[in-house]
């Protein structure tokens, strides 16, 4: 089911995916199924695996992006707090 967004403003999605995320996945599917079918090296698959769980939508905004923006608060972007006694 293809959903275009309201008042064109946001992304497409597709299902739970944004349609850039539905390309990364499947091709990212079709490469490491053929790694794993010709090596037997599992690593590839799990990691597409893991990426579709992280990029699952939901009014728009997924774990990956929370995952992002606790990383810039916490280490990327310095905090400063200055206690007073007034």
């Amino acid at each position: 089911m293809y959903m275009y967004p309201e008042n064109l403003k946001s992304k497409a999605t597709l299902w739970l995916w944004e349609l850039r995320d539905i390309g990364i996945i499947g091709i990212g599917a079709i490469i490491a199924i053929f790694a794993f079918s010709k090596t037997g090296f599992m690593p590839p698959l799990l990691a597409v695996a893991v990426y579709a769980f992280l990029s699952i939508r939901h009014e728009d905004t997924s774990i990956r992006d929370f995952i992002f923006y606790a990383m810039e608060y916490f280490f990327i972007r310095p905090q400063y707090y200055e206690w007073r006694l007034h």
